[in-house]
């Protein structure tokens, strides 16, 4: 029996001392882990988008064969300098949001500030509608399994998943709290953690919980000066989800650039992609028609005809928005009546920025470039007569709302497209038979017919109104009216 004991207790002890080591090492080895995924390198800098080039084949009979370096497709920014020291950790104690429209840069500039520093001490987390596809992210750029692959199970240890998407985002937080607490005392520089696409994530009560959690968290580091979180959205509701419980937050507005370093950039562009040196003229033209934005500036200098691009361009931003926000006149039909209070809310805002782009002293600056006419947002909530339609406007990229709650056009091309609808012949008039007819449809649904029968021959109806003590307030009685055969006719005396 002893002997028997002892073996058994042997035996025990050497299971609880195996799986106690197996835990030991696993914690290790999970913070090994997301330590090296703030090592040197990062999986972003490999994917990043280096500019696919165009063929040297065909180029016009006009261009030269020069690549010199000061023609460098990047342009630098104003606000690459701030973004550099807050991703090599100079600029400490803050959390940042940086917000502007589609297209004007943002990620590229986080994507160069990492080049810079080879990706040292950052992490960038595309964001997702979906919580479960967002912790997959998460996990991946902290390397991270979320326990996953531990084998406790083995000595009857409880599963970790067994939990939602948002507990486990919760745990690869811990763990990252963790490793930013060493990395302060070794570096004293806190880690930088990037989430991408923001406004991706749904709003809803999932991603406003994840949202609440992601920013509680950047509240403490930022106070301990453990780690920076970089937030980078295109919509205005992340900032107004952001703002409630704000305390440490510092936003920076990214727009379209000036028309100086837009036609640097858009020259640099061609000679990257043609080896042409192209006028000036050419280019003010590109800039007159587009404006700054980065995205339709790269798409143009792609184009062997530059011009017929940008025409392309704004095309294709009209019909995206009639396509959207088209209105119907005074012969839609009424089960459409929806849709066009949708519609018609955004024609009375594009018509107001039109109209106030003919009282400006002027909407272009020799300089400058262009200057958008823009309204308060609480001022365009007043125009359309709605406060909810706004933001599904802005999601579909026809109106911008920036970091000062100014309401305009979200790009040159969109605002070029309000002035060309607005001015067409006869638009007015449409867009008041629109609204009028909108409003005899709700006056329609709000209005009851009342049908009383057998008044004839002597009979009659009479309604008393009483007070809640019930006294008598008002009496009304209804009988017929001599000479009147139709039953279909309502009368009252």
């Amino acid at each position: 029996m002893f002997e028997s004991a002892a073996t058994t207790g042997a035996s025990i002890f050497v299971l609880g001392l195996v799986g106690y080591s197996y835990t030991i090492y696993y914690k290790h080895r999970v913070l090994e882990k997301i330590e090296n995924a703030f090592r040197p390198g990062d999986p972003v800098l490999e994917l990043a988008a280096k500019g696919k080039e165009v063929p040297a084949k065909d180029l016009p009979s006009g261009a030269v064969d020069l690549d010199q370096p000061q023609y460098d497709r990047w342009i630098t920014r104003e606000e690459q300098a701030k973004i550099d020291n807050i991703v090599s950790g100079k600029d400490r104690g803050r959390y940042h949001l940086l917000i502007g429209e589609k297209g004007t840069g943002k990620s590229s500039m986080l994507i160069d500030a990492m080049s810079k520093i080879d990706g040292e001490g950052v992490a960038m987390c595309e964001a997702h509608a979906d919580p479960e596809i967002f912790r997959i992210r998460l996990g991946r750029c902290l390397d991270f399994e979320f326990h996953e692959d531990n084998i406790g199970a083995l000595f009857s240890i409880r599963g970790p998943r067994e939990a939602s998407a948002l507990l486990d985002i919760e745990r690869a937080f811990n763990k990252l709290e963790k490793v930013a607490l060493k990395r302060r005392e070794k570096v004293g520089r806190p880690l930088i953690l990037i989430i991408n696409q923001a406004h991706l994530i749904r709003d809803d009560e999932d991603g406003r919980d994840l949202i609440e959690l992601i920013q509680q968290r950047a509240e403490q580091w930022a106070a301990s000066n453990v780690a920076t979180v970089i937030m980078n959205s295109d919509k205005y509701w992340v900032y107004e989800r952001l703002k409630r419980h704000a305390t440490r937050m510092e936003v920076t507005q990214v727009g379209d650039l000036p028309k100086d370093r837009a036609i640097q950039a858009l020259r640099n562009y061609r000679m990257k992609y043609f080896k042409e040196e192209t006028p000036l003229s050419t280019l003010e033209e590109v800039y007159d028609k587009i404006g700054g934005r980065l995205t339709f500036l790269n798409r143009v200098a792609k184009s062997r005809n530059m011009i017929k691009m940008c025409d392309h361009i704004c095309e294709m931003e009209k019909t995206w928005f009639l396509n959207n926000c088209g209105i119907l006149g005074a012969e839609m039909d009424d089960d459409v009546m929806d849709q066009q209070k949708y519609a018609s809310t955004a024609m009375v805002l594009a018509h107001a920025l039109y109209k106030k782009s003919l009282e400006m002293e002027k909407t272009y600056d020799p300089e400058l470039g262009h200057i958008l006419p823009e309204f308060p947002l609480h001022v365009a909530r007043s125009i359309m007569t709605r406060a909810d339609f706004i933001r599904q406007h802005h999601d579909l990229s026809i109106f911008a709302i920036d970091s000062h709650a100014n309401v305009r056009a979200d790009s040159v091309p969109m605002q070029r497209a309000f002035n060309e609808i607005c001015s067409e012949e006869g638009f007015e008039e449409r867009l008041e038979a629109t609204l009028e007819r909108i409003g005899d449809i709700e006056s329609l649904g709000r209005t009851k017919e009342l049908t009383f029968k057998d008044l004839w021959e002597g009979g009659k109806y009479r309604f008393t109104v009483r007070d809640r003590k019930g006294g008598v307030q008002s009496e009304m009685e209804m009988v017929t009216v001599e000479g009147k055969k139709d039953d279909d006719e309502k009368s009252d005396d």
